[in-house]
């Protein structure tokens, strides 16, 4: 069964104009994103001990950008998308193995590409070129050929090569997202039920190689996630005091700039990837619960677009943006709460970090782009060079 039937195979002239894009375009949508980036520079602000310095004023900077790229994108033709998702897929693989050849090393990883002027970290612009080479490959590719094992060969390579070169660097978070979000791609598309299976038991079967491929950190990790308290003082101290600050806060939390776990330091990675434990110790479970409410907007948002888009391209695109950033949030959260094993996925909006953002705020602009565009049905076969 595919949840997108809607497949359409033919043209409609469909030009907006700039004042009708401006008007079709979703403030309700920008204000909740905005909120949620407000929040995380207090947060940074908070972390950085009352001093914008340390890292909320650059990622201010960074918001302030991303703005502008996100108007951009979303006024765009999003036929244009399709046509050049390909060579935006194939650009970004090309910036993998460039991070492998001559990457930037950083925390232990070599995961960066340095522009001289700025750091790019090439799996987070995967995290979209991977989404929109799948979008446009199922739009193009009818159920019958999908359903084959022939029809699944290059999408499985699109996902199993940036993901090779992803686990190399090593980034298992990431790796782990564009695996995820593949699967549910697929499973939305029309994929049957039965290859998910047998892809299941075939990971269970290769747990013992994969196993022996990740690195002594990697499986510290997993065994640390399995009992934190073997070693509270060294592997396990990220998570240790992760949970001490979620459980400090209380219901209530105790009070802008007063957590004491935040303020004396005790949580290590404060401003990216434990950033929710800040804010958790200062707002509480009430607090939290109203960030992740906001959140749950957002993804609920996405997954209203997806239903509302008239042509395939849009829909497979705004689902795999969508799962993206419910990745994003349910893996960070599940990380600081013990849950999950610690690999590496920063709060989306909240964590520090540049090509996160933009990333983000790109994948924003190709949503709005999508619903600005929803009424548009673009042809299967030989349509995208019609503009």
């Amino acid at each position: 069964m595919s949840f997108f039937k809607d497949r359409n195979c033919y043209m409609k002239n469909y030009n907006l104009s700039l004042m009708e894009k401006i008007r079709g375009f979703d403030y309700v949508y920008l204000f909740f994103i905005s909120l949620i980036v407000f929040i995380g520079l207090g947060v940074l602000y908070s972390a950085g001990k009352g001093n914008f310095s340390p890292w909320g004023g650059r990622q201010a900077f960074r918001f302030v950008l991303s703005l502008g790229v996100l108007f951009i994108i979303a006024f765009s033709n999003l036929r244009l998308w399709m046509k050049y998702a390909y060579w935006i897929y194939g650009i970004s693989l090309l910036m993998l193995v460039a991070v492998e050849l001559f990457g930037h090393t950083g925390m232990g990883a070599q995961r960066w590409l340095n522009l001289g002027f700025m750091n790019v970290q090439p799996s987070e612009v995967m995290k979209i070129a991977l989404v929109l080479a799948l979008a446009r490959y199922f739009h193009a590719t009818d159920l019958s050929v999908i359903r084959s094992i022939k029809g699944m060969i290059p999408p499985v390579l699109m996902v199993g090569m940036p993901v090779l070169l992803i686990l190399k660097q090593p980034d298992l978070g990431t790796a782990m997202m564009l695996v995820f979000m593949s699967l549910a791609v697929f499973f939305l598309v029309g994929v049957q039920i039965w290859k998910f299976i047998i892809l299941g038991l075939g990971a269970l079967g290769a747990f013992p190689i994969i196993w022996s491929l990740l690195h002594d950190y990697q499986k510290r990790r997993v065994l640390i996630f399995l009992n934190p308290e073997q070693d509270p003082l060294g592997s396990g101290y990220h998570i240790s005091q992760s949970k001490i600050t979620l459980g400090s806060g209380g219901f209530f939390g105790k009070g802008f700039m007063q957590g004491t776990q935040s303020q004396l330091n005790f949580i290590p990675e404060k401003h990216t990837d434990f950033v929710f434990t800040v804010f958790a110790e200062e707002f509480g479970w009430l607090g939290s619960c109203l960030l992740v409410g906001l959140y749950m907007f957002l993804i609920g948002y996405g997954f209203w677009i997806v239903l509302k888009s008239h042509n395939f391209f849009g829909k497979v695109l705004a689902a795999g943006l969508t799962i993206n950033l419910a990745l994003y949030v349910f893996i960070n959260l599940g990380m600081v709460m013990g849950l999950m094993p610690v690999v590496g996925v920063p709060l989306p909006m909240m964590s520090y970090g540049g090509t996160a953002m933009m990333t983000l705020f790109i994948s924003f602009g190709l949503m709005e782009c999508v619903k600005i565009n929803q009424e548009m049905v673009i042809g299967r076969l030989g349509s995208i060079d019609d503009e």
